[in-house]
C-alpha cells in the first residue's frame, strides 16, 4: 500500500485542481455577462496587452518572416521552385506563426505581470479587502483583463500578420531579387480568407488562455513572495502548453478533410 499512495495523492491532487480551475473559469466567464462591469478597467487592459504588446509582438512577426523567407528560398532552390515562397509565407504567418508567436509573446508577457500582480495582491490580503468592501474580485480583477485579451490579441496577430508578410517581402526583393510587382500579385492570388479567419480564431483562443492562466495563477498563489514566484511561472508554462494544445485542436476543426 506504501507503494501506490504517491500515485493516489499525485491523481487527488490533479482531480483537485482540475476542479478548481473549472470552477474557476466557469465563474470568470459568467462574470463577464453580469453586470456591474468596469469599462475603464477594460480599456487600461487593452491599452496594457494591445498597445504594450505591440513592440515585442512586431519584432518577432518580421524577424519571423525574414527567416522564413530565407530558409523557403535555400529549401526550395535546389528544385528551381522559388516562385512559391510567397505563398509559403503568406500562409504559414497567417494561419501558423503569426497566432502562435504573437500568442507566445503575450504569453511571456503577460501571463507573468497578472499573475505576479493578483498573486501580490493575494498575498497581501488586498482581493479580501475587495471582498470586504463588496466588491466582487472575479468582476473587478479577472472579467476585464478576460475581456480584453479576447479582444486585443486578434489585433495583435492581424498586425503581425501584416508585419510577418511585409518581412519576407523585404529579404525577397532586397535580398533574393523577385520581382515586386510579381511577389505582391502571387502572395494576395494565394492568400485566403479562410487562412485570416482561422488565425484570428486562434488568436481569440490564445487571448483568453493567456489572461485566465495569469489570473488563475495568481488569484491562488500562495506563500509570500516565493508562492507569488511559483505563481508567475506556473501562469506561463501552462499557458504555453495550452495555447501548442489548441492550436492542433482549431487547425483540425479548420481544415481537416
Amino acid at each position: 500500500m506504501p507503494i501506490l499512495q504517491p500515485i493516489g495523492r499525485t491523481f487527488l491532487f490533479f482531480l483537485a485542481a482540475t476542479g478548481r480551475l473549472t470552477i474557476f473559469s466557469l465563474t470568470s466567464i459568467f462574470s463577464c455577462f453580469r453586470p456591474p462591469l468596469y469599462p475603464r478597467l477594460i480599456l487600461r487592459q487593452m491599452v496594457e496587452i494591445g498597445y504594450y504588446s505591440l513592440p515585442v509582438v512586431g519584432l518577432t512577426a518580421i524577424f519571423t518572416g525574414m527567416v522564413l523567407a530565407l530558409q523557403s528560398y535555400t529549401g526550395f532552390a535546389r528544385f528551381s521552385a522559388e516562385s512559391a515562397i510567397p505563398n509559403v509565407v503568406v500562409v504559414s504567418i497567417t494561419r501558423e506563426l503569426g497566432p502562435v508567436l504573437a500568442g507566445l509573446m503575450v504569453a511571456g508577457r503577460i501571463g507573468a505581470a497578472m499573475a505576479a500582480e493578483i498573486g501580490t495582491m493575494r498575498v497581501t490580503e488586498q482581493i479580501d479587502a475587495l471582498s470586504t468592501l463588496a466588491t466582487n474580485p472575479y468582476k473587478y480583477l479577472i472579467a476585464p483583463r478576460l475581456i480584453a485579451g479576447l479582444t486585443m490579441l486578434p489585433v495583435l496577430v492581424l498586425v503581425a500578420d501584416i508585419i510577418g508578410v511585409f518581412g519576407g517581402y523585404v529579404v525577397s526583393v532586397y535580398k533574393l531579387g523577385f520581382n515586386p510587382s510579381t511577389y505582391l500579385s502571387n502572395t494576395i492570388d494565394f492568400m485566403e480568407a479562410q487562412d485570416v479567419i482561422s488565425g484570428l480564431v486562434k488568436a481569440s483562443v490564445f487571448g483568453f488562455l493567456v489572461t485566465l492562466m495569469g489570473c488563475y495563477h495568481g488569484f491562488y498563489s500562495r506563500g509570500g513572495a516565493q508562492g507569488v514566484g511559483t505563481a508567475t511561472t506556473n501562469a506561463v508554462v501552462s499557458a504555453s502548453i495550452l495555447i501548442l494544445s489548441f492550436n492542433y485542436i482549431i487547425t483540425e476543426a479548420f481544415f481537416a478533410r
